[in-house]
């Protein structure tokens, strides 16, 4: 349950780091005050538990990102790998734990209890050792060795190794249906230590219900868990009034065929070797003003290139290789050449209604761009 809102369980790490005199139903009792979800607030009661969590974020956001998506095969995998243990000789009973193999129903399943149910022993274990040969040997299971200070000691060397012991009352108030696959929540052990966070109802046990607003903005692997994931952001009829409604669109075509104007025929009269044949007739025509303008401003041109030239000569050598954006400014022919071309050009689409307007609606349309 805690898994599934990361942002949380790496606060109460850090609480847990901070408090190390702190474990047991006191602790869950000194976080009262805090707006962690209760299975969050319930992780302060195991140290060990908690430091290796806050140590593996990514792995805590993966882990609560698949119970999401696909609880069901998160925990028919949990069984997978019970079996695994269990079958290698690494999953029995001991001081710590009882081992219950369930076979009451169609699905046998591997309960682990503690022996002692009022006393809780935080396990931990080389994956390598304890599951045998593993199902996919070229990827290996993680191995994370035991944090320090919590009484692992060198058992773990052999397999598996439980830290020290913690008295436990009421924050063991969750548990798992394994044949219905449901999250129960003990009520009365609930709410003994969840005083602020009280569930009322006239029932011994409920099942537990996923609280999205505890996640503090972390966005759900599978998008599918995420609730009003069909909600608009904030400000987004503001832009799509910017951007022009479809009833605008529409009125704007019917006025276009109405003058006899359709756009997809001009468009298409621009596409493949059509266009390309219109646009070559276009720039022939550029090419062929250029050239009788420049006959006409011949002697200009020569005595402006004269002076650009005398004026390169007595600059420094380092000018040469200056290049910005204001490159070319006092060459008075090239950009009296520019502004030329620029208002011919105007001048051959501005005489063409269609085709302008055509170029100029696809600005239109690069405006729904940016999605990511």
């Amino acid at each position: 349950m805690a898994s599934t809102y990361p942002e949380q369980v790496k606060e109460a790490a850090a609480w847990s780091k901070g408090n190390p005199e702190q474990k047991g139903d006191d602790a869950v009792k000194a976080v009262q005050d805090k707006d962690w979800d209760p299975s969050v607030a319930s992780l302060v009661a195991f140290p060990q538990a908690l430091v290796m969590m806050g140590d593996k974020p990514d792995w805590v956001k993966q882990m609560g990102d698949a119970f999401l998506a696909e609880p069901d095969k998160v925990m028919d995998t949990v069984q997978g790998l019970r079996k695994k243990a269990k079958d290698a000789g690494n999953l029995e009973n001991n001081d710590q734990q009882k081992v219950v193999v369930d076979s009451s129903s169609s699905q046998t399943v591997i309960v682990i209890e503690p022996s002692n149910p009022e006393v809780i022993y935080v396990p931990t274990y080389n994956p390598t050792v304890v599951y045998g040969t593993w199902w996919w040997p070229a990827y290996p299971p993680f191995y994370y060795p035991p944090p320090p200070g919590y009484g692992f000691g060198a058992a773990i060397v052999g397999g598996i190794g439980f830290g020290i012991g913690i008295a436990i009352t009421n924050s063991i108030w969750g548990g798992f249906d394994w044949h219905h696959h449901d999250v129960n929540i003990n009520v009365n052990r609930y709410n003994n230590i969840n005083i602020n966070n009280r569930i009322d109802v006239n029932k011994t046990n409920v099942s537990w219900k996923h609280n999205e607003s505890n996640r503090k903005g972390t966005r759900d692997a599978d998008r599918a868990n995420r609730p009003g994931k069909d909600q608009k952001l904030p400000g987004a009829d503001q832009r799509q009034d910017y951007r022009g409604r479809d009833a605008d669109r529409e009125k704007a075509m019917k006025t276009l065929q109405d003058k006899g104007i359709d756009p997809a025929a001009e468009r298409k009269q621009l596409s493949g070797s059509a266009g390309d044949k219109v646009r070559d007739q276009v720039g022939q025509a550029d090419r062929q003003r250029d050239t009788d303008r420049g006959g006409r401003m011949g002697d200009r041109a020569v005595t402006d290139t004269r002076a650009g030239a005398q004026r390169d000569a007595a600059r420094p050598a380092t000018a040469s290789r200056r290049d910005n954006a204001l490159s070319g400014v006092n060459d008075g022919a090239k950009t009296r050449m520019s502004a030329d071309r620029g208002a011919r050009s105007n001048m051959s689409f501005g005489g063409g209604g269609r085709t302008g307007g055509a170029r100029a609606g696809g600005g239109g349309r690069a405006g729904r761009g940016g999605r990511r």
